[in-house]
Order: C-alpha cells, then sequence, then structure tokens
C-alpha cells in the first residue's frame, strides 16, 4: 500500500468533494457517510484484526485511503456527534456527555444544534438533497433538522435490535426485524428518492453499541468457533465501570460485539452495491467512521470513556477507523499516517 502524510491528502484535491463538481461530471459529488457506535479501530480486518469479519469495509479499505490515526475529539457518543457536524469541540457546543433520555425526544428536549452551523446546512444550500438513517441522539430525535428531508431514527438513541421503534419521516411505528438492517432499508429508500439529484446520505448505525440482546444468527455465525485473538484477556481494571463488568472476559460478549459489527458491514454492502446500481457509484465519495472508540480488554477495561471511574482517555477510547472512497478521485490502496 502507497503511504501519504495524512495533511497531505487533506490539503489536496480531495479536501472540499462535497460542493466541488466532479472533474469527470457536471453533477456534484455525491457522498455517502457511514458512522458506527463504539467501534474502536481494532476491530476490523483492515486494521489488523483477522477475527471479526468485516469484507465489505475491507474491501472500502483497499479501494480508498485508510487512516491509520483518527481520533474522536472525546469518547462519548453526543458530543462527538456534534463535533463530527459542527467542528467544534464541546466547551463550545455545549454538549459535553451522552444525552439522557428526556434531553433526546418528547416534551423537554430541545435541539442542541439550534445556533450552532452545520455542515449538512451548507450541503442543503448548495443543492443537495439530504437523507438521515439511524442515530442521531443530538436531540428533538423525533424530527427533521440540520438541512435533511428525509429522516429515519429510533428516538432517544438507544434500545433494543430486535422489533425496534422508529420514527420516519414523522411517522413512529415498531418495525419488525434487526435495527441494522432496518436502518440500512430506510437508506435504500432515500437512494430511491434521491438518485435524480445530488444527495449527501448520512447513515449513522447503532451496533456495536451494547445491549448485546439479539444479533441475528447469520451475523453469528462466522464466530462459533472463533479465538477472539483481538480481544485481550488482561486483568480487569479496578476502575472498571460496574454497569459494564459482567462483559470483561466473556466469550458471549465477544461474540455479539463481532456480530453487531459483521450486520453493520454486510448493510454497508448493502447500501453500496445499490448505488452501484443506480450508476452513481464513480461519482459518490464513501466515509466510515465512528463516533468513538472501545475497550474490549484493552487496558484491562471493557468500554470507552465511561468504562471507567474515573473517566478514561485510553487511545482504544478515541481512536476510530476512518477510510475514505472515491473511485474517481481517490487513488487504491492509500494509508494516511500523520
Amino acid at each position: 500500500m502507497a503511504e501519504i502524510p495524512r495533511r497531505k491528502f487533506l490539503g489536496g484535491a480531495f479536501a472540499a468533494p462535497f460542493v466541488r463538481a466532479s472533474k469527470r461530471s457536471e453533477q456534484k459529488t455525491n457522498v455517502v457517510m457511514f458512522m458506527t457506535d463504539d467501534h474502536g479501530a481494532w476491530a476490523m480486518g483492515a486494521y489488523g484484526c483477522p477475527d471479526i469479519y468485516t469484507p465489505n469495509l475491507d474491501r472500502l479499505a483497499e479501494g480508498g485511503v485508510r487512516f491509520t490515526r483518527a481520533y474522536a475529539c472525546t469518547p462519548v457518543c453526543s458530543p462527538s456527534r456534534m463535533t463530527y457536524m459542527t467542528g467544534r469541540i464541546p466547551s463550545i457546543h455545549g454538549v459535553q456527555d451522552w444525552l439522557i433520555r428526556e434531553d433526546s425526544f418528547g416534551p423537554k428536549s430541545r435541539r442542541w444544534l439550534a445556533g450552532h452551523p452545520t455542515y449538512s446546512e451548507i450541503l442543503a444550500k448548495h443543492g443537495y438533497t439530504l437523507g438521515m438513517c439511524g442515530k442521531w441522539h443530538m436531540g428533538d430525535d423525533e424530527h427533521a433538522q440540520a438541512g435533511f428531508s428525509y429522516w429515519c431514527t429510533v428516538p432517544g438513541g438507544g434500545g433494543p435490535y430486535k422489533d425496534p421503534q422508529f420514527v420516519r419521516n414523522g411517522a413512529r411505528s415498531v418495525i419488525p426485524g434487526y435495527k441494522t438492517d432496518i436502518v440500512a432499508d430506510c437508506a435504500l429508500e432515500f437512494l430511491g428518492q434521491a438518485k435524480e439529484r445530488p444527495f449527501f446520505l448520512l447513515v449513522p448505525f447503532y451496533a456495536p453499541h451494547t445491549p448485546y440482546d439479539y444479533q441475528p444468527e447469520k451475523y453469528r455465525e462466522p464466530y462459533r468457533n472463533c479465538k477472539f485473538s483481538c480481544y485481550p484477556d488482561t486483568p480487569m481494571n479496578p476502575w472498571q465501570n460496574k454497569g459494564l463488568k459482567r462483559h470483561h472476559g466473556n466469550r458471549e460478549s465477544k461474540l455479539a460485539y463481532s456480530a453487531l459489527i459483521t450486520g453493520v458491514d454486510q448493510n454497508v454492502g448493502r447500501i453500496l452495491h445499490r448505488v452501484e446500481e443506480l450508476g452513481l457509484r464513480e461519482n459518490t465519495t464513501v466515509i466510515f467512521t465512528a463516533d468513538q472508540g472501545w475497550n474490549a480488554g484493552h487496558h484491562g477495561v471493557w468500554g470507552k470513556g465511561n468504562g471507567t471511574v474515573p473517566l478514561n482517555m485510553f487511545e482504544e477510547s478515541i481512536r476510530v477507523p476512518l477510510i475514505w472512497n472515491h473511485p474517481a478521485s481517490v487513488r487504491a490502496g492509500r494509508v494516511a499516517t500523520p
């Protein structure tokens, strides 16, 4: 693989793929951005873990550029997502911990992004159609905002993986099935509606966040005989968060976490296959990342920043996967180093 300094990559022709026109077309470049939740960079084949089955994500990395030192600004979801949307650190945008349920939806909720500029609103002003399918968790979760016109989410930012309640474009209902698959179903619906115009599709999956209550057998099957060598079996950290203590060294927890990631991988494949079927892949930038990292035995911890009390800033808590792929612009097989 060819290595390229990160600054050179970000400062070059790829620095603004959202609003510039493609050299091969007068159309604006489409963008699909995937985001996982509580997903450490270590937990992917492309980042050196052969145990975790991620063939679609690995191909995405092989066909684009993989960043080796990408970090979330904070090891907790709501403030990290706010930073992704605004480019502002938590002390500036004001959200410094995860939003409790009543802060996320219902009569006491508010739009925490209000008053902060977002890249999504800039895209909407430049003629993009915007779809958001998945975890929002930045307030007023039930309603489309920040330039998005298609909206499919679970109010409150969490809950079970089986037969979840979704709000899709204002209509609330329980949808039978697996949450990760349903998020992708909504993304496919958006693509069918937006294919004639430049679009930005944000797909923030809930996986592999807890609870580990359900994963379809097809996503668990690759791990029946897995040794889980990427999960350190180190002595438990004395600061381990008691609420996550039961997962430490637990084979079922390792299997569940891995299966949740494989479910994401397979649905990334579904969405990208649809983009290809529509003939849009050459003019579509694909980004894959996570809101923060995760320790799964690393440093004797199961969890992220709040996996310990006091909180931690271990590298695994904040180091995330980051892949950019655009066949028309990004040369395959590149690795962006510090």
